[in-house]
């Protein structure tokens, strides 16, 4: 009635009768022991009528917001999604899925980094993200896993190493006597070849940026994940894949395996296995 200024178009906007407005707005009345409106026309608030209304509307206006929130959380539309990726899989896959879905995201708020797949796995176990992507590993014990792609690993050298004098692929008896810059993910390679090439290594650099300039300074080879080496820019350098079709890093799109995602989550989760899929195919005729 404050706002519509009778008695009968309040009544039709809250869907009541007339009588029935009357009846609730005398039950307030009473309650507080003040009237609300100074005249029967119920037309000109009292000073605690217009507090009420105003406090009335702040609430409502509170609830509207809840009902918003919840509802775009539900969509997912909203939400706080934390995600931790190796970061190959950082410079290469989110890119293009931040790009192709940004609109989906406009109302998220979406945390991104990356790190390597221990830390990730420990991050998980922290419920410190929502999603990982990393290689598995001994502690994946409690995580749901889903298979994303696979990382055939290669030789990279200097453009004058004898080895690149070749564009085919590397056998493990051909890095026989190399001097290996070791890093953590030619170490994860399961192959009695390259567990003795590591045993031997002098060096060992954790570092893709070190790597890449040890390798430039012409101090050894390494071995890497295609996508590694992509992603640490290794250009000027000659990568040559190996020819052991074994020797690839499976990385996966990880979660705790109690935990629910929310709805912003899974549809995060949702468009990385869309665009993966994608660039896994390639380009259709």
């Amino acid at each position: 009635m404050a706002r519509s200024g009778n008695l009968s178009d309040a009544a039709d906007i809250l869907g009541r009768t007339p009588s029935a407005v009357s009846m609730m707005l005398k039950q307030l009345e009473t309650h507080l022991g003040e009237p609300l409106f100074e005249t029967d026309r119920k037309n000109k608030l009292t000073a605690l009528g217009a507090y009420v209304l105003e406090q009335a509307e702040r609430e409502l206006q509170q609830f509207d917001n809840m009902v918003k929130a919840i509802e775009g959380y539900a969509n997912a539309t909203h939400g706080h999604v934390r995600i931790a990726t190796v970061p190959s899989v950082a410079g290469s896959i989110m890119p293009v899925v931040f790009s192709k879905y940004i609109k989906d995201f406009s109302k998220m708020d979406i945390e991104l980094r990356d790190m390597d797949s221990n830390s990730i796995l420990h991050e998980l176990s922290r419920n410190r993200i929502d999603i990982g992507i990393a290689t598995m590993g001994e502690n994946s014990a409690g995580l749901h896993s889903q298979h994303l792609l696979s990382d055939a690993f290669g030789v990279i050298c200097h453009p004058s190493h004898p080895l690149a004098q070749n564009r085919g692929p590397v056998d493990w008896q051909a890095l026989t006597g190399e001097r290996l810059i070791a890093n953590s993910l030619s170490a994860g390679i399961d192959v009695p070849a390259c567990k003795t090439l590591h045993a031997n290594a002098l060096l060992t650099a954790q570092n893709l940026t070190s790597i890449m300039a040890m390798v430039h300074a012409e101090i050894g080879i390494t071995i890497l994940p295609e996508m590694a080496a992509r992603a640490a820019n290794a250009t000027g350098l000659i990568f040559r894949p190996l020819a052991d079709s074994l020797a690839k890093r499976q990385i996966h799109m990880l979660r705790k395996r109690e935990a629910a995602l929310s709805p912003a989550a899974r549809l995060v989760e949702q468009h990385i296995l869309a665009c993966t899929a994608d660039m896994i195919q390639g380009p259709t005729a």
